[in-house]
């Protein structure tokens, strides 16, 4: 496989990617039994005289590289993800379009879940961190997608303390936290009035980075028990989300 491509797995995502982007997808393997389902999809291939052909179970796990791979394999050309311009952002203020902002989230299941989780609910857009430690929208958060990061626009920015700052005069920063001086959604949502809200997730380990956290208007947090501190940051995206965003 080429450095500028890689494989999405399962029918759902691929259709998604079908869907979005058909001309990105440069060859398709498949088992007996989904092929069944994908006439559509060959047929496209076909008019781009592009690869696609139904492969032993074997095989497919190896371009795969997972048995997890639902079927069906794409391989696709990679998305070269850039950082959004001051007017663009204006413009979705604008709209009153919500915003996720992901700083150093390092897990790609988590990046694929929060994709999942920001599609159903119609977040159009996420930026992501530039940051080395930071996952990238490859194989396994396709995987966990299902289909979600097709849904969603991505953006990447070198510095998202300096990307939340620029947020400010648009949007209410509102950075997720586990302590300090959080508020709850409720009351976040009550000081946003009509101002849309950029929501801003930190790392699995660390949270926000301090200088993230002191980036954001307000922190808001999640209510719970005392018998374990916090939620994985998957999770805690759907609660802030569906309480923040919809």
């Amino acid at each position: 496989m080429k450095k500028d491509e890689l494989s999405i797995c399962g029918l759902a995502a691929v259709r998604a990617r079908f869907e979005r982007d058909a001309g990105s997808v440069q060859r398709l393997f498949f088992d007996d039994a989904t092929g069944r389902k994908i006439g559509p999809l060959c047929k496209a291939l076909a008019a781009a005289r592009k690869v696609y052909r139904c492969v032993p179970p074997a095989e497919l796990e190896k371009i795969a590289g997972t048995l997890h791979h639902g079927g069906i394999v794409a391989v696709v050309t990679v998305p070269k993800l850039r950082a959004p311009s001051a007017a663009e952002v204006a413009g979705w203020a604008a709209q009153r379009a919500p915003l996720l902002v992901l700083d150093r989230i390092g897990n790609a299941h988590n990046l694929g879940a929060i994709a999942r989780t920001a599609a159903f609910f119609g977040v159009p857009r996420l930026v992501l961190s530039a940051d080395p430690t930071a996952a990238l929208p490859g194989e396994a958060a396709h995987r966990v997608a299902e289909g979600g990061l097709e849904a969603v626009e991505l953006y990447r920015v070198p510095d998202i303390a300096a990307f939340c700052r620029g947020l400010a005069p648009h949007y209410l920063v509102a950075g997720a936290a586990v302590h300090g001086r959080a508020v709850t959604p409720a009351e976040l949502r009550s000081r946003a009035g009509r101002q849309p809200i950029a929501l801003v997730l930190g790392n699995e380990e660390h949270g926000l980075a301090p200088a993230v956290a002191s980036a954001c208007g307000q922190l808001v947090h999640i209510p719970g028990g005392d018998r374990v501190e916090s939620l994985n940051v998957s999770v805690a995206a759907a609660v802030l989300i569906y309480a923040l965003l919809v």
